[in-house]
């Protein structure tokens, strides 16, 4: 099978099989504020991925190009809509443009319509230091994303099946790449101990990408003829990811993605730890309804309906989120006390 034809079997893949809510969002409540001293229209949704500002803590994640006109068309709208609502956006992996210059336009179409925008190229950890440069210098792109994916390899009949010396490709180009590099999961989660390896190898922006979300595992097991079951429950959900990564470097920039469907999730992200939100799949489904301007109303809603949170908890800005009290219950909580993760220290602290 081409890798152009994977691409589309992938989103496709990815309509269909949907988010089954395992991202273990359920089990974070929020401590009630009865007197929050707010004021609605005093609510800054601004947020600063590192050095990058941007219009509020949402951003459109990964997920796709290289698949010939079907990619290119999905990535020109989600581009539009980006530019329209001043957020990032992050281009599928590149390595398709990489091995045919002809998938090229899949990818450059998101600069093309997002000229001033902040857009996060895209690349394998089996990249080398000079095709990491490459993807950044096709997209002109602010960031760049190194995406860690191998769970979906091991299912994917036709993936990889080593993965020998990942780190130390990352930390080259962690040292000769001249944007912000950030490390990803692609939907099984990000670990404190692989975190930690991240941070000593010089990445400064860590996506956990936790499960819960598009199950690659799921969609690569309905190519297979022999599938490989086991691999579909594979991972750590992305509310105990993020807790995971936070507390190993508390002082790195977090992003949470995996499952993140509502503002309610959004603000249960930020208020584990994460300074910013990937969605995906969720806006996938939103292109395919109604294109750009579907992507930009209902996104536009999630950031009201963020602002409405926020004024029930009595914060104005959403940095302020990590000094919001949470109480995690069920499998969350026993996942992270299992892991040595104390979760008292995020119900009892105060604004």
């Amino acid at each position: 099978m081409s890798r152009a034809k994977r691409k589309v079997d992938h989103i496709e893949g990815a309509l269909l099989s949907g988010q089954a809510r395992h991202s273990g969002f359920d089990d974070i409540s929020f401590v009630h504020q009865s007197l929050p001293n707010t004021d609605s229209s005093a609510i800054q949704l601004d947020t600063k991925i590192g050095e990058l500002t941007t219009s509020s803590p949402i951003f459109i994640n990964a997920m796709t190009g290289g698949g010939g006109g079907a990619t290119e068309e999905i990535n020109g709208a989600l581009a539009e809509a980006a530019s329209e609502l001043n957020i990032p956006i992050a281009v599928g992996s590149q390595m398709s443009a990489l091995k045919d210059p002809s998938e090229r336009r899949t990818y450059e179409t998101v600069r093309k319509y997002n000229k001033n925008g902040i857009v996060f190229g895209n690349v394998g950890s089996e990249a080398t230091v000079d095709q990491a440069k490459d993807c950044v210098d096709m997209l002109e792109a602010d960031a760049l994303q190194i995406h860690l994916n191998v769970i979906q390899e091991l299912v994917m009949p036709e993936g990889d099946r080593t993965f020998e010396g990942a780190l130390s490709r990352i930390e080259a180009i962690c040292k000769q790449v001249d944007v912000p590099v950030i490390v990803k999961e692609v939907g099984f989660g990000t670990s404190s101990e692989s975190a930690r390896k991240l941070v000593d190898a010089g990445v400064s922006i860590i996506d956990a990408g936790g499960f819960g979300g598009t199950n690659f595992s799921l969609i690569e097991n309905q190519r297979r003829e022999h599938k490989m079951t086991f691999f579909n429950d594979w991972g750590i959900p992305t509310a105990s990811s993020i807790a995971e990564v936070v507390n190993v470097c508390p002082d790195k920039v977090i992003l949470a993605s995996g499952g993140i469907q509502s503002a309610l999730d959004i603000a249960k992200c930020l208020a584990l730890g994460a300074n910013s939100c990937g969605m995906a799949g969720q806006v996938l489904k939103w292109v395919k309804q109604g294109g750009a301007d579907e992507v930009v109303h209902r996104i536009q809603h999630v950031q009201k309906e963020l602002r409405w949170i926020m004024t029930a908890l009595g914060i104005t800005q959403t940095s302020s989120f990590r000094h919001v009290p949470i109480v995690i219950s069920g499998h969350t909580h026993h996942w992270l006390n299992e892991r040595g993760i104390d979760t008292t220290q995020f119900s009892r602290r105060s604004m």
